[in-house]
């Protein structure tokens, strides 16, 4: 397992409490609740996680 799919599911594991990324195939271990607080901390930590910005891209 690569270093970022290793920081991925650290981060999904411990804010947004998601046992596995792994798809299961059953809606009830595919599909989470979850509080928008959860998912702005998950966000700020795979940002605090990445490299530096990449630009963003213009609309064509």
């Amino acid at each position: 397992m690569d270093a970022k799919t290793k920081t991925i599911e650290d981060i999904a594991r411990r804010l947004l409490g998601i046992e596995t990324l792994e798809t299961r195939s059953s809606d009830a271990f595919d599909f989470y609740d979850l509080a928008i607080w959860s998912i702005r901390k998950a966000l700020e930590a795979a940002h605090d996680a990445g490299g530096p910005a990449r630009p963003e891209r213009t609309a064509r």
